[in-house]
């Protein structure tokens, strides 16, 4: 009969279309047929054992991997939005308990900003070129630390050479009249 066959097929259609657009996040339709059978058994097992049934018990009865129901279940899970309201006042919203780990925090900004300028100060007690060659070895001024022939070229000198400048440079930083301004940032 021809009722029974469109109903297959409108059935069919309606289902495709829940599945293709009711999440926030699109689920391939077959991973969706997957999640609701999970749903199904899950809700069985529930009804039988009186409690929430384990991933071991759920996995025997779909005969699938323990982890593969781990991974079901993470699929199945609906995302929350950060603009959600949380709370009596309804005045905070989620996003905002959730710390930015790349944001700079103003404390580490102006600590950066003194050791950078106690640096300076301690380096102007240098020599020119004493200062010059830990700045490049360190690559305090771009970032990038250079290697002994790279300084030895910049200057005009051997690798050796700058190594005696660097080892009588980074003694003269040890005493205690230049250390002590930067011992603090040691932490």
């Amino acid at each position: 009969k021809f009722s029974t066959y469109a109903t297959w097929w409108i059935r069919q259609a309606i289902t495709r279309a829940m599945a293709d657009q009711a999440r926030t996040i699109r689920i391939p339709v077959h991973m969706v047929e997957v999640i609701n059978k999970l749903g199904r058994i899950q809700r069985e097992l529930l009804q039988e054992l009186g409690r929430e049934p384990t991933p071991q018990e759920l996995s025997k009865e779909m005969d699938i991997s323990e982890e593969k129901v781990l991974e079901i279940q993470q699929y199945a899970r609906e995302p929350i939005s950060l603009d959600q309201t949380i709370g009596d006042e309804g005045d905070s919203q989620l996003g905002d308990f959730i710390e930015d780990s790349e944001a700079v925090v103003a404390v580490d900004a102006v600590s950066f900003t003194l050791l950078q300028d106690q640096l300076q100060d301690v380096l102007e007690t240098l020599s020119e070129r004493e200062a010059g060659v830990v700045k490049l070895r360190f690559g305090l001024t771009d970032g990038m630390p250079r290697t002994l022939d790279e300084i030895g070229q910049v200057y005009g000198v051997t690798r050796e050479r700058i190594r005696q400048i660097e080892s009588k440079t980074m003694s003269k930083l040890r005493h205690p009249s230049r250390s002590q301004v930067l011992r603090d940032y040691l932490d």
